[in-house]
């Protein structure tokens, strides 16, 4: 139930912020140069307390600077709300008829996503308190927050219910199915399955194999050396990944049996880049 008031409340922003992003151009034809992320806390932010350009006479960069330092958490400086500002300017007379009509759409949109972000952070705090109150520790592997593990927990449900991990694995749609013909069989992907716990897995599996862009270090050396290997095996890319998933329903059956903590595997590191 969380996970899908969780996922019904994104869909629900996903919605105003393309509606945001159609009344915004039209009072700030420039506005991705200087707010790349519409919705973002400084963006909401300015489009409230200034809906369209008019709203800006008078304001000096020190103002504007002033107002957005706190939601940008300090990153908005002087410069940049001059760069605002000179933007703005540059694009001319934005005048649309029905402006105040038009500036009270965009400060709704702008109260509506700020309230349903809010509400996102309260089922978040529920979803906390259901897994402590199941008492699973999956937040323990690297990659899973509190949203991937009750969206693993409500997509599994009773893991009393699956005899072993190859059961959860069939579940999910990971395990492969042999397809003879001639008396030859050849191991194809399972079409069949919980898709939306297949995807939840497969988007797990990927960060686990990622290496971060400046260090060089792997998320998780065992798992990107066991993908390594599998490549090294034979296996294209893909069937590397699937491999990848299959060890996580292992793991993640292990602990949601026994609810125990992931304990990360010791891999040297040269063997994981």
């Amino acid at each position: 139930m969380l996970v899908n008031r969780r996922n019904a409340i994104v869909k629900s922003i996903t919605t105003l912020t393309n509606q945001l992003h159609g009344q915004v151009y039209y009072n700030y034809p420039s506005y991705k140069k200087f707010f790349c992320d519409v919705n973002s806390k400084t963006a909401l932010v300015f489009w409230e307390n200034y809906p369209s350009p008019r709203h800006l006479k008078g304001v000096t960069d020190e103002d504007l600077a002033e107002l957005l330092r706190k939601p940008s958490h300090n990153s908005c400086s002087i410069r940049k709300a001059k760069e605002i500002l000179e933007l703005v300017e540059s694009d001319g007379h934005t005048f649309r008829d029905y402006h105040d009509s038009r500036d009270f759409i965009i400060q709704s949109i702008v109260r509506d996503i700020s309230f349903k972000s809010e509400e996102i952070k309260k089922v978040e705090v529920e979803m906390e308190k259901l897994l402590k109150l199941l008492g699973y520790k999956l937040e323990s592997i690297p990659g899973i927050d509190i949203v991937t593990a009750t969206n693993l927990a409500a997509g599994i449900g009773d893991i009393n219910r699956f005899h072993n991990a190859d059961k959860l694995a069939r579940f999910a749609g990971i395990a492969p199915v042999n397809f003879s013909s001639a008396g030859k069989g050849k191991d194809k992907q399972s079409k069949q399955g919980n898709r939306q716990l297949y995807a939840t897995i497969y988007f797990l599996a990927v960060q686990q194999i990622q290496v971060s862009k400046g260090k060089k270090t792997p998320r998780n050396p065992a798992f990107l050396e066991y993908y390594n290997r599998k490549v090294s095996e034979g296996k294209t890319k893909v069937q590397a990944l699937i491999c990848v998933m299959r060890r996580l329903v292992n793991i993640l059956y292990g602990m949601m049996k026994n609810k125990t903590e992931y304990v990360m595997p010791t891999v040297e590191l040269k063997e994981a880049v």
